[in-house]
C-alpha cells in the first residue's frame, strides 16, 4: 500500500482512488485547500436542512459574494455551473469553515462529493476566486453541479430562493400524479 501524507491526511492511494488522475485532483486540491466556502443554496443557513443545519450553524460568516457563471433551479436544491468568463454571476454568501475537517466531510456527504470518486459523485467541490461586496477577492470552496443540466431551468437573478423551489416542486408532484 502507498500511502501519502498531505495536511494532516494520510490516503491509501492503491484503493481509495478510481484513477491516477482523480488521485492528482484531490492532492492538488488539498495543496491549495482553503479554509473559507461559498454558499449559494442549501447550503446558506435560510435554507439549510435539518440533516445540516448543526453544520451550517459552526461555519462563520465571512460576507456576501458573487462567482461568475450560472445557477440553475434542479428543483428540491440548485446547481451551479462555474465559469471565469460568463457575464452571469451567482449570488451567495462566504463563511469561514471550522478549524477541524469533520463540517467539511459532513457537507461533502450532504451534497454526494465523493473525493475519490468525483466521476459519480453528485455536486464537486472546487476552489474557486469569489469577489466580496466589498471587491477583495478569496479563493473559496464552491460545490459545483456534476450532472445533466437538460431539464434544469436557469435563474436568471443567480439567486436561490427556496420558495421559488418549493412552488416548482409543487407544481412538478402535482403534474405527476395526474
Amino acid at each position: 500500500m502507498v500511502t501519502r501524507e498531505n495536511m494532516g491526511w494520510t490516503i491509501a492511494t492503491d484503493t481509495l482512488f478510481e484513477t491516477p488522475a482523480a488521485e492528482v485532483f484531490f492532492l492538488r486540491a488539498m495543496a491549495s485547500a482553503t479554509h473559507h466556502l461559498f454558499v449559494y443554496g442549501t447550503l446558506s443557513p435560510r435554507h439549510a436542512p435539518p440533516e445540516i443545519a448543526s453544520t451550517v450553524r459552526r461555519l462563520r460568516p465571512v460576507g456576501t459574494a458573487t462567482v461568475r457563471g450560472r445557477l440553475y433551479d434542479l428543483g428540491e436544491y440548485p446547481g451551479a455551473i462555474l465559469n471565469e468568463k460568463s457575464r452571469s454571476v451567482i449570488r451567495g454568501e462566504v463563511f469561514e469553515l471550522p478549524a477541524d475537517r469533520s463540517a467539511l466531510t459532513t457537507l461533502d456527504d450532504y451534497e454526494g462529493f465523493q473525493p475519490a470518486k468525483p466521476a459519480s459523485s453528485l455536486f464537486l467541490r472546487r476552489v474557486w476566486p469569489v469577489t466580496m461586496d466589498d471587491g477583495k477577492r478569496l479563493r473559496c470552496w464552491v460545490y459545483i453541479y456534476n450532472g445533466d443540466m437538460k431539464d434544469a431551468q436557469p435563474v436568471r437573478s443567480g439567486r436561490y430562493s427556496r420558495r421559488r423551489a418549493a412552488r416548482r416542486s409543487t407544481a412538478a408532484r402535482s403534474a405527476e400524479s395526474k
